[in-house]
């Protein structure tokens, strides 16, 4: 079974760098659109990132467009999420995410493997 484990939360200081992993298993990884989501204290889960099979396509939610990178390592079965210049409201439970149709010009990604997430924190 799909299995996907977030990495490398934690507290940063505002301003601060900080990436977190996702290792899957259970899944060709190279066969799979990956991508991250967040969910804040109250809020309403977001998109954050996409990005395709073999990593030439990305994507990201307006509020980290700029700020975050997504990126992919199919030999290790690995995705990374770097997150730079971080902001109070960037603080987050962010969950990995997987889903077998491809990533294209729809643009579209609701995935259908989740992980149980990893806190971010980042203080003011």
């Amino acid at each position: 079974q799909v299995q996907l484990v977030e990495s490398g939360g934690g507290l940063v200081q505002a301003g601060g760098s900080l990436r977190v992993s996702c290792a899957a298993s259970g899944l060709i990884f190279s066969r799979y659109t990956m991508g991250w989501f967040r969910q804040a204290p109250g809020k309403e889960r977001e998109f954050v990132a996409v990005i395709s099979w073999g990593g030439g396509i990305t994507s990201y939610g307006d509020s980290v467009k700029g700020r975050f990178t997504i990126s992919r390592d199919n030999a290790k079965n690995l995705m990374y999420l770097q997150m730079n210049s971080l902001k109070p409201e960037d603080t987050a439970v962010y969950y990995c995410t997987a889903d077998q149709a491809p990533y294209g010009s729809s643009r579209n990604y609701a995935p259908s493997y989740w992980g149980q997430g990893t806190r971010v924190t980042v203080s003011s």
